[in-house]
């Protein structure tokens, strides 16, 4: 089983508050942050269930559900959202779900871009297993056995591609990202490995050590895939995460000799971006989705 399947959000947070402050690292760190209002702004009713940020009928958007046709495996639905005026230029983003699936956050985050101006499509990378829902649950152990048969699979990187295709079916010229949270995030770093496919990448607390046991020692190879990475990479991580370890964050992202930027929030642990959970911190959230929108409207404009 795929490292990035074994890591549970729910247990995945030090109650231990480091004071370092947060770890600012790499070319263009200095991308504009978020303020103490916009964190307020996302904070009443946050961390558990709550209504959209985004919702399905906003005028400013066109939600969709269209079907992906991968080279393998078979179709897959999506979940895909459109500003309500596109040109060949629209840039767009492919959204990679969380061990939750394309859940309400998720939809909810898919449809928040597309409100601030890009084409978003989150492939449904479960499709094949007759998942269940991954709306208001805190029972990890039915996902994990998910993630764990995704990757047996071995449709991921197709499913992707499909996702990535499908943006240009409405947009030709479009500049397309790339975006993934937890399990999500390491596969976006799968997904930029030898690969030239997007523009831009963010990852959200994704394992930065594929294929090798994160609680294993580095070695002098550990991250010598980073010079086989040519795509923008920003990141964002908490140093309160006991699943992906800061030093690893650190010292995979020195290596890197693309663009790149990442930021370590000292008040964050596992999943602080998911504002459904008790893991949401507001504060490290609405500073990572300032960064990230920044980054995507750098690289993809």
């Amino acid at each position: 089983m795929d490292t990035e399947a074994q890591i549970d959000p729910t247990d995945s947070t030090s109650p231990l508050l480091n004071r370092r402050g947060f770890v600012s690292l790499g070319a263009g760190a200095a991308l504009t942050i978020g303020n103490a209002a916009a964190a307020a702004a996302q904070t009443e009713g946050f961390g558990k269930p709550h209504p959209p940020i985004v919702a399905e009928d906003d005028p400013a958007i066109i939600v969709a559900h269209p079907q992906l046709t991968p080279s393998a495996g078979g179709p897959i639905g999506a979940y895909a959202a459109t500003p309500r005026t596109v040109t060949r230029l629209t840039p767009g983003v492919v959204v990679i779900q969380a061990i939750w699936g394309v859940d309400a956050q998720l939809r909810d985050t898919v449809r928040r871009y597309a409100k601030a101006g890009f084409i978003a499509v989150a492939p449904m990378l479960y499709g094949r297993l007759n998942p269940a829902s991954g709306d208001e649950t805190t029972e990890m152990t039915p996902f994990r056995a998910l993630a764990g048969q995704m990757y047996t699979q071995g449709f991921v990187q197709g499913d992707i591609i499909a996702a990535h295709d499908w943006i240009h079916t409405q947009a030709h010229d479009a500049s397309i990202g790339i975006t993934g949270f937890c399990m999500g995030g390491g596969i976006v770093l799968q997904s930029i490995i030898d690969s030239k496919g997007f523009a831009a990448a963010s990852m959200f607390y994704g394992n930065v050590r594929p294929g090798t046991d994160t609680k294993a020692p580095t070695t002098a190879s550990t991250f010598d895939y980073t010079s086989r990475i040519t795509t923008p990479l920003l990141g964002s991580f908490g140093a309160r995460d006991t699943s992906i370890k800061a030093e690893d964050v650190t010292a995979m992202f020195a290596r890197l000799t693309a663009p790149h930027a990442v930021k370590i929030y000292d008040e964050a642990g596992h999943a602080f971006f998911d504002d459904t959970r008790p893991s949401y911190v507001p504060s490290a959230a609405a500073d990572a989705w300032t960064r990230t929108l920044a980054w995507f409207h750098q690289y993809l404009a």
